[in-house]
């Protein structure tokens, strides 16, 4: 599985990588214009990624814009539905508008910091990211 961590918090940042490196290659970025950037590469290349973490509040630009930007890239490069990155907002912040926000540009779940890891396995198996 390829992974993108975008997540402007070290111990934010670490901790997920560490956790999600046992399921796969991570890609790390820290601020929304990085992450614009990694998925854009990953798209040329023609190595999507399957799981983007993505942190709400990043520097330069918000993890809410970048998720519209990737689904508006998706559908450009004719993505079908089924094949697009599963992406779950990651956020400290439990502001309704902006969780909102993200699932009206089809993020796939949300989990709020700290991170359960439980809880996001379970998520990830739904997603069927994941075997539990």
């Amino acid at each position: 599985m390829k992974i993108l961590i975008a997540e402007d918090d070290l111990a934010s940042r670490k901790f997920l990588s560490k956790f999600l490196s046992q399921y796969g290659e991570c890609d790390l970025v820290v601020d929304g214009l990085e992450t614009i950037d990694a998925y854009m590469m990953a798209l040329k290349e023609n190595h999507l990624y399957d799981l983007v973490c993505l942190d709400i509040m990043m520097p330069k630009v918000d993890g809410v814009k970048v998720l519209k930007t990737i689904r508006d890239l998706e559908i450009q490069k004719g993505i079908l539905p089924e094949k697009r990155a599963k992406v779950i907002m990651t956020t400290a912040l439990a502001q309704a508008e902006y969780v909102n926000k993200a699932f009206e540009y089809d993020c796939d779940a949300y989990a709020s910091k700290p991170i359960d890891i439980e809880k996001f396995k379970r998520v990830m198996a739904k997603l069927n990211l994941i075997r539990t």
